[in-house]
């Protein structure tokens, strides 16, 4: 009970100041200094960054930056019309598209340059929101993100909810050394940023003490701050690092969870700052491949070559981000008869050339990410590729329905032709057989199935870390006593999110057992890790630890508590707290956080039904239904509401 009202405490107390404070007690670090700071010495990099998309992530409302047609443009969808006009020099967006009568906004900032650019507007003092109607910049005309099924206005996925809220869903990567400063006392955000934009300190770190190096190289005996290198930077990247470079990349190129409260410093190690989400169902396909928006880093993990050491300026420069070569010539930098020195695994091979592609040179079908890089389209026209460079696969898709590059371009002609093709073209092939998206495919069709296959998966120390962990994230629906006992074999595996995964596993074991199973994870190294294990000593009936023991679950406890707090204005958030306050048998504290996860998204049927099943738990008829009637008044069709309705003679 003392924990769970310690994590709701949290929620008001770290994040109202005290969280800062807390910050305020680690050791110092440099100040930020600005990437114009940086352009002094850097002019040829600072010229290609800012052409970059970096440099245009995130840019103040000047005719400069401004490419939509403000013009006093009008643009009706689905009943919903929108003004953009200008006036005084500034630029406004009327909208009939919100709760109420229309309103209107001021842009106060202009997001990306292309292929589409989209405004921020404040619809509350200091709360940004990124609108939905937006500009396409090779067509020149605006359109809606939601094209088949907008959302309606107090709809959590309308462009004035949660999820489209600036500070605390995208600034973090829209901006450097980025600070969201929400109070749930007052649910308003005081956000600080040391620039708009991604620029040089968001990846090489605050430049105080490497601008003071630079000054005076030979009098600079020694940082005043720890961490720093030689040059007085935080992080510094080399040939022999590849890891350095790609976490750095990938916090904001992957579908993830922060645990901090904006940008965590460069060189933090990622899962020390983020939770990646596994190859779950709705985001990859069963056999990996990208479904949702996934970004980056979640598929180059899957990759050979990511497990080959290939990092991400191999192919990207890394201030302009364009890639290093025209066309195919970005891949036989290595895939060539020469290979690539750097790369001993290479087999040195013509791939460039119709005895490989089958097509003929110059067309889309000779081109290498045509085959081995799908592309998928995201807000309307943003085409994104899959980086887990794989081999088309068009077996599985007759077996499995996952897509393949084949089918991609031959839509007339089905999966089992392309198998065939593929066949005959490369009858040595060792790209087919068995694949895990078959067993995944299976126990997504029927949870609680291929248990034995699962874990054998996960066992598999060749396959790529992800795609272990993500089986075992598809045996929460089945964890007997064997399983649970193997995965706690996994608590020490040489990757954090199997560690993670094995433990979560552990829920359903006893308590006795379950505490220690994960009471050496309270001390991993890795933040992701110690807090998985801090959720599962929720409940254990511990009456003494010793010393030791006690400080690392403080500790890890204490860490869960605050990334909780720093994420205070996701509806998730106050879910977990919810949940946690159930586990615990705090009824109020369950009630308290299920209310605040509706009143942010409206649309979250299991909170309601949390409420009505608490409220009549403690006998409180009255309450039960008129939390129903509310929650029919933003679901009217929901069907488990109906169901309550009938059962409480409504």
């Amino acid at each position: 009970m003392h924990l769970v009202r310690s994590l709701i405490a949290a929620i008001l107390f770290l994040s109202t100041g005290a969280a800062l404070a807390a910050e305020d007690g680690q050791p110092p670090v440099p100040k930020y200094v600005g990437s114009e700071v940086c352009a002094g010495c850097h002019e040829a990099e600072t010229r290609n960054w800012k052409v970059s998309d970096h440099a245009h992530a995130w840019l103040t409302p000047t005719p400069e930056h401004v490419d939509g047609n403000f013009d006093n443009a009008e643009f009706t969808f689905k009943g919903q019309t929108t003004r953009f006009y200008r006036k005084d020099g500034d630029y406004f967006i009327e909208t009939s598209d919100v709760p109420g009568e229309p309103k209107t906004f001021k842009v106060v900032g202009v997001d990306g340059i292309r292929p589409l650019q989209q405004y921020l507007v404040e619809t509350e003092p200091g709360k940004l929101q990124s609108f939905d109607v937006v500009w396409d910049q090779d067509k020149k005309v605006w359109y809606h993100l939601y094209a088949d099924n907008p959302p309606p206005p107090n709809d959590g996925l309308h462009w004035t909810g949660p999820y489209k809220n600036w500070n605390g869903r995208c600034a973090e990567c829209h901006a450097t050394g980025f600070r969201k400063n929400y109070s749930p006392a007052t649910r308003s955000y005081r956000s600080t940023e040391a620039e708009i934009g991604v620029g040089c300190e968001a990846c090489h770190g605050p430049g105080e003490a490497h601008a003071a190096w630079a000054q005076s190289p030979a009098t600079f005996a020694k940082s005043p701050f720890s961490g720093t290198g030689e040059t007085g930077l935080l992080i510094a990247y080399s040939k022999a690092l590849p890891e350095t470079e790609i976490q750095q990349c990938a916090g904001c190129h992957s579908r993830r969870e922060a645990f901090q409260d904006g940008n965590p410093l460069p060189g933090t190690p990622y899962h020390d700052a983020y939770r990646l989400s596994p190859l779950r169902q709705g985001l990859y396909h069963a056999d990996g491949q990208i479904l949702d928006e996934v970004y980056v880093y979640g598929s180059f993990l899957q990759s050979k070559m990511y497990a080959n050491g290939v990092r991400c300026t191999n192919c990207h420069e890394p201030h302009s981000g364009e890639l290093k070569a025209e066309g195919n010539a970005v891949c036989t930098q290595c895939h060539s008869p020469a290979a690539n020195p750097d790369f001993p695994a290479l087999t040195a091979k013509l791939y460039d050339d119709p005895s490989h592609t089958f097509h003929e040179p110059g067309t889309a079908g000779a081109q290498c990410k045509s085959c081995h890089m799908i592309e998928r389209v995201y807000m309307g026209i943003d085409g994104r590729r899959d980086h887990s460079f794989r081999v088309p696969r068009p077996d599985l898709t007759a077996k499995i329905g996952t897509p393949n590059a084949c089918n991609d371009c031959h839509a007339d002609k089905s999966a089992s032709w392309a198998a065939a093709e593929l066949e005959k073209r490369f009858p040595d092939s060792r790209h087919r057989g068995a694949h895990y998206g078959e067993i995944f495919a299976a126990a997504r069709q029927t949870p609680g199935s291929m248990g034995d296959e699962l874990m054998a998966i996960a066992q598999q120390k060749n396959f790529p870390g992800i795609v272990r962990a993500s089986a075992l994230d598809l045996l929460h629906a089945n964890t007997p006593p064997e399983i649970t006992d193997k995965a706690a074999a996994l608590i020490d595996d040489p990757d954090p999110m199997v560690r993670a995964a094995a433990i979560a596993l552990q829920q359903g074991v006893q308590p006795t057992e379950r505490v220690q199973r994960i009471i050496p994870a309270l001390s991993d190294p890795v933040r992701s890790v110690r807090m998985a294990a801090a959720r599962m000593m929720l409940g254990a009936p511990i009456a003494y630890m010793p010393k030791a023991m006690s400080d690392a679950a403080a500790r890890a406890t204490k860490e869960w508590q605050q990334s909780l707090a720093n994420k205070a204005d996701f509806p998730e958030t106050h879910l977990v707290i919810g949940g946690t306050a159930l586990v615990m048998r705090d009824a109020k504290g369950a009630l308290a956080a299920f209310e605040e996860v509706t009143r942010l998204d409206p649309q979250m049927i299991n909170a309601w039904i949390m409420q009505i099943r608490i409220r009549l738990a403690v006998g409180d008829m009255a309450g039960a239904q008129l939390s129903l009637q509310k929650a029919l008044l933003a679901n009217p069709d929901d069907t488990n509401l109906k169901a309550y309705k009938q059962q409480l003679g409504g």
